[in-house]
């Protein structure tokens, strides 16, 4: 797409309400184009709407309308979550009419450099530990997107130099066209959303969009423990950083000695900075870090590394890394009840940040888990549910499906909540039903190994209603 400013009295199409869809709308109608805003819910649920009109900007509720789309339609902007397939996107896609996502608007708009991080697990927590990262350096992070600031908002008020640290879906990054952030980061790849994209081609094709347009003056931070992310590095053009807490890398961040060193203890671990001389540079004992868990140690090697390459020093990282301990939602501690430690790990929607979240403890584990039905195969929690969990609590659409693997990892202890038709006396059955299998040094884990969607408006809303049961017992 063109810079915002060439729009001017032209048609453009903006699909979805919510902030990004406002900001968006705001952002063209103040420069002159002419705007419809087009959402299938029903007008009573699209409190925005009133907004925009008082603005003199056309909203359009209920109803995806055939005359929406023709060949005037200069351009669409959609929220990501609409799939392509919903029948306005499919038109303008036929008609050849460019459509893109607010990240291709907001890069047009930034006089910011751009630190872009994606991946299929860790995207939120990395991007706030980045966030903190540069603050502590001396530098000035916007931190924006899914987390912080809307985008486009965000981008219309940055100077030169702040930086905007964006978190990025892949849904957000198949609308691009000629985004380019300076550093950009793929944490990792696992089979999700595959319900949205089709083919796991697609999911990694779309994530891979983040580097599409990038040079070397830009760096790539790229996981070297993941097979996709080294397939992947052929085609890029940018300076490759790797992180790694398996091996020593030639530039970039890693774990020395790296956790396949068995022989060593993790008092001895460290992690170290490779810079693109080879100069290494010791920054925090593993201990240190403020977060459980070995993929938040994942997190903090790509964090540092995203830092450096957008300027903090190395030896300012030591701080942020121990004082971090994580976002809402994400490994959330939730309370001690007489010796039984409730977590909330509610932002776990595929089977790979489950596995993640259970191998961060020992063992005896209570697990809450369920909800939708999207076709994943869950049999990967089978070795870990076997050593780590002593009992099961399912729920949800998939709560039949999780019974079975559970028995299959060979538990006694599994419980399942039927209650479909209200999330919170659900949510409630299963944390009272947790409670009674767990013990003085268990553990109770919300980890769901599926989207919300079932039940729950959102896994934020799943999380809150957790807390809520578990500060009730």
């Amino acid at each position: 797409m063109n810079h915002p400013e060439s729009y001017q009295g032209q048609r453009v199409v903006v699909l979805g309400l919510a902030k990004s869809g406002v900001r968006v709308a705001k952002v063209f109608h103040d420069r002159g184009a002419l705007v419809t805003v087009n959402d299938k819910k029903e007008r009573h649920m699209c409190p925005e709407a009133s907004e925009l009109e008082a603005l003199g900007i056309c909203v359009v509720c209920g109803h995806h309308p055939d005359e929406l789309i023709d060949e005037q339609v200069a351009l669409v902007v959609k929220n990501p979550g609409i799939p392509y397939s919903a029948p306005p996107v499919a038109k303008a896609t036929a008609l050849g009419i460019e459509i893109v996502t607010e990240v291709e608007v907001a890069y047009r708009l930034s006089p910011a450099p751009i630190v872009g991080i994606t991946g299929s697990n860790g995207k939120t927590t990395t991007t706030t530990w980045v966030g903190n990262m540069l603050v502590a350096a001396g530098l000035k992070p916007v931190v924006a997107g899914n987390i912080g600031t809307p985008l486009c908002q965000a981008a219309e008020e940055v100077e030169e130099d702040d930086i905007l640290v964006v978190e990025l879906s892949s849904f957000q990054l198949k609308g691009t066209d000629q985004f380019r952030p300076r550093v950009a980061s793929l944490l990792n790849v696992a089979e999700t959303h595959l319900d949205y994209h089709g083919t796991m081609e697609d999911y990694v094709n779309s994530k891979a969009r983040l580097f599409e347009n990038m040079t070397e003056q830009d760096v790539a931070v790229l996981n070297a423990d993941d097979e996709t992310c080294r397939s992947l590095a052929s085609r890029i053009q940018a300076r490759k950083w790797w992180v790694s807490s398996n091996k020593r890398v030639d530039c970039g961040v890693f774990v020395d000695p790296p956790f396949t060193d068995v022989t060593e203890n993790d008092e001895s671990r460290h992690l170290v900075y490779v810079d693109e001389q080879g100069m290494s540079h010791p920054i925090v004992q593993v201990q240190e870090i403020g977060l459980p868990g070995r993929y938040n140690v994942d997190n903090a090697l790509a964090a540092c590394a995203i830092a450096i390459a957008a300027g903090a020093s190395p030896d300012s990282l030591a701080e942020p890394l121990r004082a971090f301990n994580g976002v809402e939602h994400r490994l959330e501690f939730v309370r001690n009840d007489n010796g039984v430690v409730y977590y909330n790990n509610s932002k776990a929607t595929n089977t790979k940040a489950t596995l993640m979240a259970l191998e961060a403890f020992e063992g005896n584990i209570v697990l809450i888990a369920g909800g939708l039905d999207r076709g994943l195969d869950f049999h990967e929690l089978i070795p870990v549910m076997r050593e780590r969990v002593k009992a099961v609590v399912t729920m949800g659409q998939t709560r039949q499906v999780m019974e079975h693997v559970a028995a299959v990892a060979g538990l006694s202890d599994i419980a399942v909540v039927d209650n479909m038709d209200n999330a919170a006396a659900a949510i409630n059955e299963a944390v009272q039903l947790a409670q009674r299998y767990a013990e003085a040094g268990d553990i109770v884990l919300l980890s769901p190994a599926c989207a919300s969607w079932d039940m729950f408006p959102s896994y934020e809303e799943r999380g809150r209603m957790f807390k809520a049961a578990v500060h009730s017992l």
